[in-house]
């Protein structure tokens, strides 16, 4: 806009503390423990990078201080504005952005209760549809490896190299089939009806 300073895409991990919030007011120090005890499992945040999310939410009106402790620090619980639950649904709804695949899906998965359930199944139809999308795009690469000729010397190089793509594309189909019969059991399919429907045997998308 004229005159005007455009702002900065909002940090993923911000998007995870409005998701413990939207569960839960919480203080700064909640949010921390909140990640060491269970969001950790899936997304990795330092304290310094969750107290600057929260100061960015705080900037951006997502978020307000909803009591202040008397005494002491006067430690602030916060919670989620209006605006902020819109975010937040803004961020399960839309595409899954970034080279983090499996934080961006695990992250949407363990808020998907704090959305309606109509909306669920989209949300994990979108994960998958992104799966298939790396999946496919590592399986091209795999068969132009075939092609490839190993220069003299790296023969030992190469096979380990290739091993990791293997693990890789083993990974994405292994999520690729989990998130698919996630949302076959929430829109009332059975993944054995599911598997059929599409097809015999399993393939990777072309």
């Amino acid at each position: 806009m004229y005159g005007g300073v455009k702002r900065a895409r909002l940090p993923a991990v911000a998007h995870v503390i409005l998701g413990l919030l939207l569960i839960a007011p919480q203080s700064y120090y909640g949010l921390v423990k909140g990640f060491e005890a269970s969001v950790a499992l899936f997304y990795s945040a330092s304290s310094g990078s969750i107290k600057r999310a929260l100061d960015s939410l705080l900037t951006r009106g997502l978020i307000e201080v909803a009591s202040t402790q008397a005494g002491g620090r006067g430690k602030k619980t916060y919670q989620v504005t209006a605006a902020g639950r819109q975010e937040f649904h803004t961020w399960m709804a839309g595409e899954l952005c970034g080279k983090d695949l499996e934080s961006a899906a695990l992250s949407r998965l363990y808020f998907l209760g704090l959305v309606q359930p109509p909306e669920r199944v989209a949300i994990l139809r979108r994960i998958e549809a992104r799966v298939e999308h790396d999946l496919a795009k590592f399986s091209r690469l795999d068969e132009q490896l075939d092609t490839v000729n190993v220069p003299e010397g790296l023969a030992d190089v190469a096979v380990n190299q290739r091993a990791t793509l293997d693990y890789g594309i083993a990974s994405l189909r292994f999520m690729l089939n989990w998130f698919r019969d996630h949302a076959d059991r929430l829109d009332g399919t059975s993944p054995d009806q599911a598997r059929t429907s599409r097809e015999p045997g399993c393939r990777d998308p072309a």
